[in-house]
């Protein structure tokens, strides 16, 4: 009986130890494993860093496969702007319709750094002005001698309508007129002030030397008008502008006619993306009259690199929810499919391509 106690306490004995150790084989394995968790979190904190890294320094390499870009940036002009409003119109588009994306607008001095960006491979999307656009890809004008070859064109939106705002006192009354005259050309720069040059030129005045040029932004140059400050303002937009509502509504200015003959100079001889344009009777207060002008096409462009599926799913988002754009601004009423390649003026995105052939549209590029 006594052998017997003592063989079972032996087993109890044995059992125990067998318990003890896998306990705390367990408790290594479960303390390896939260180790194992804090390591692979720091990790996964690590690769989401590289990974956003890798996309800012190699999205051309990614997207080009058909990927969509995690991060969008939708280049505008200044704040406050059409283009800037639109863009930021698009970024809400496709945060809304495309999971995963983080879409955000950015504020530019105008079309030629809004082509930069996306040259460089700091954007993804912009709207510019088409001319700008045809000189940025050709290496011409204020981009001679330095091509951008990243930069492709999405879909028409709508006309940047040339409007010279004059005092009616100035004694203005043809572009050659201008010649002498305090004229608020617009930012540095910008694709306004690149529109002056190109009209100012036209019209054989020395640029800037014939004038005394005011490098201003639209509100600027309304101020510069109202205080007498300039004989003119280059306020080129779409119809309806707040700015044009505003100085028009004083009677003290009028929309200066550009002659048929400038606007024969500037499409042959400067930019084939200008053409003649009317500006309707009435458009603004104290405007009883149409006005013969010139515009040219604003684009939504896209870095060339930028994937196929990006764009195209761009294009359908934008064709399929025109009502809320006209919400955000009228002047995208002028958005519809039939037009899309108004004014093109540099070869459009693979993207755009496929996206036009299945609906349609016949494209020449």
């Amino acid at each position: 009986m006594k052998k017997v106690s003592i063989l079972l306490l032996v087993v109890v004995l044995s059992f125990s130890t067998v318990l003890a150790a896998c306990s705390a084989e367990n408790t290594a394995s479960e303390n390896g494993s939260q180790m194992d968790g804090k390591e692979n979190e720091g990790q996964t904190s690590e690769s989401q860093d590289g990974d956003q890294s890798t996309y800012e320094e190699n999205s051309s390499e990614n997207e080009t496969a058909g990927d969509m870009p995690e991060y969008a940036t939708i280049a505008g002009a200044t704040s406050g702007g059409t283009f800037f409003l639109l863009a930021n119109a698009f970024a809400q588009l496709l945060n809304e319709n495309i999971p995963g994306i983080s879409a955000s607008a950015e504020s530019t001095p105008g079309s030629p750094v809004i082509l930069e960006l996306l040259n460089n491979g700091d954007g993804e999307l912009g709207i510019a002005q088409a001319g700008v656009a045809d000189e940025a890809y050709h290496g011409k004008g204020q981009f001679e001698g330095n091509p951008f070859e990243n930069i492709s064109q999405v879909t028409y939106l709508y006309p940047n309508v040339m409007q010279m705002v004059v005092r009616k006192d100035a004694g203005v009354e043809s572009v050659a007129d201008l010649e002498g005259k305090t004229v608020a050309v617009g930012a540095s720069g910008s694709a306004t002030e690149l529109n002056s040059k190109d009209l100012i030129t036209a019209a054989g005045i020395d640029y800037p030397d014939g004038i005394t040029a005011e490098y201003t932004s639209e509100t600027q140059s309304v101020d510069l008008l109202r205080n007498r400050q300039a004989d003119a303002a280059n306020m080129i937009a779409s119809l309806g502008s707040a700015s044009m509502l505003d100085i028009m509504s004083t009677g003290d200015f009028e929309i200066l006619p550009i002659e048929p003959e400038i606007v024969e100079i500037l499409q042959s001889e400067v930019n084939p993306a200008y053409y003649e344009f009317t500006i309707p009777a009435d458009t603004y207060p104290n405007q009883t009259e149409p006005v013969q002008t010139f515009a040219v096409a604003n684009w939504l462009h896209a870095r060339a690199d930028v994937s196929e599926d990006f764009v195209y799913e761009t294009l359908s988002i934008l064709y399929d929810n025109l009502d809320f754009m006209i919400e955000t601004h009228q002047v995208t009423e002028n958005i519809k499919l039939e037009d899309a390649l108004n004014g093109q003026t540099i070869p459009l995105h693979p993207g755009a391509l496929k996206f036009y052939e299945e609906n349609g549209i016949e494209v020449n590029q």
